[in-house]
């Protein structure tokens, strides 16, 4: 059974009104009525942003959500392992791992993804399944997180166009020798791994791109354009 990473840079139903890049995802669990769980931890477990999510993803599919911050499931295995989604959302990268950790459910999420339940998520939802980020929730400025599930090797950064500041932060950081190199999406972009490698970029427009920032000879960034496939 395959094991499916589908990383977005922004977008889907907390960004934006297309449901493209939505249904991208919840056609990767190759069933008619899959079953999504929303973890919406990033954002403090927020009302408004769990009804957004029924409002859209929960129209086309068995849409279900877990609170941390508000328990009330005692068996958090048993309850993900049920899905066959699961959808990370936004907000602040360290505060959701650290509460993750408090209540055991990194090991879930390690354990939903080695049982082939497709695993997504937007920003925070992104960075989350790699080694490490370029993040703002450590301080107002951006700084490297080096504490992610590690479920895909790297560094990850989301909002690669929608934020002015991360593009040259990752560059610096990765000439500098913080990052040896990393994965970046567009907001409207996505990167699809499987089994630990990637596969494709997927956008809902021609303009949005996933990239690809290494590490040169000569110590600087050296940045490639990763062509998406675009969603209609």
């Amino acid at each position: 059974m395959s094991k499916t990473i589908i990383a977005l840079g922004g977008g889907g139903f907390s960004m934006e009104l297309s449901p493209l890049l939505d249904d991208f995802i919840l056609a990767a669990a190759g069933k008619p009525d899959p079953r999504v769980l929303l973890v919406p931890t990033a954002g403090g477990d927020a009302a408004d942003y769990i009804t957004r999510f029924y409002r859209t993803v929960g129209r086309r599919a068995r849409g279900t959500h877990v609170e941390l911050f508000r328990r009330i499931e005692p068996d958090l295995r048993a309850f993900v392992l049920q899905h066959d989604i699961v959808y990370v959302g936004g907000g602040n990268t360290a505060n959701m791992l650290a509460v993750w950790r408090v209540h055991g459910f990194d090991a879930v999420l390690r354990e939903a993804y080695e049982a082939g339940i497709v695993c997504a998520g937007i920003s925070a939802g992104a960075v989350c399944w790699f080694e490490g980020a370029v993040t703002d929730s450590l301080h107002p400025e951006l700084r490297p997180l080096h504490d992610g599930l590690g479920l895909l090797r790297g560094t990850m950064v989301p909002h690669y166009d929608g934020d002015a500041q991360r593009r040259p932060t990752l560059h610096r950081l990765i000439a500098d020798g913080t990052f040896s190199s990393a994965w970046a999406a567009d907001d409207g972009a996505a990167l699809v791994f499987r089994d630990g490698a990637f596969v494709e970029a997927v956008a809902n427009h021609a303009s949005k791109s996933g990239w690809r920032i290494e590490r040169g000879a000569d110590g600087t960034a050296l940045e490639t354009r990763v062509p998406p496939r675009v969603l209609t």
